[in-house]
């Protein structure tokens, strides 16, 4: 991800970043937001929105709101709370799928598409944040 927005900062496409707190009118909403959707949908509550509420609440570390995060690892941090804006033409112009889903119409289309992308690409490994 870091390295996406570094390159998407050297194309002129990252316009920057923000936090959202709860403090502001915006961070309470948020927050209220999430509560009132986990509420209307118990059964599956929304995971990265569960982290992100509860990060800009203060939480910290292996913090469950849900048991779907149930036997995994969650690290609850403030930099859930920050907001990155990018211009979406390029965004897209980096979307290397993009060429995949330009005419799809359902959403199943589109992660049919992507799920096709992915099994003909090679990840690279993943790699410690040095510190």
């Amino acid at each position: 991800m870091l390295e996406n927005i570094a390159a998407l900062e050297r194309d002129g496409a990252c316009l920057g970043a923000f936090s959202v707190s709860r403090t502001t009118k915006e961070g309470a909403l948020y927050v209220d937001a999430v509560a009132h959707a986990q509420h209307h949908t118990p059964d599956h509550p929304s995971i990265v929105n569960g982290s992100i509420a509860a990060a800009v609440q203060g939480a910290f570390g292996d913090v469950r709101f849900t048991s779907r995060t149930q036997g995994s690892e969650l690290f609850i941090n403030p930099l859930m709370s920050l907001c990155f804006v990018f211009e979406l033409d390029g965004v897209a112009r980096r979307c290397l799928y993009l060429d995949r889903i330009e005419n799809t119409h359902l959403m199943r289309q589109v992660s049919s598409a992507i799920e096709g992308f992915r099994e003909g690409t090679v990840s690279r490994p993943p790699r410690r944040i040095p510190h």
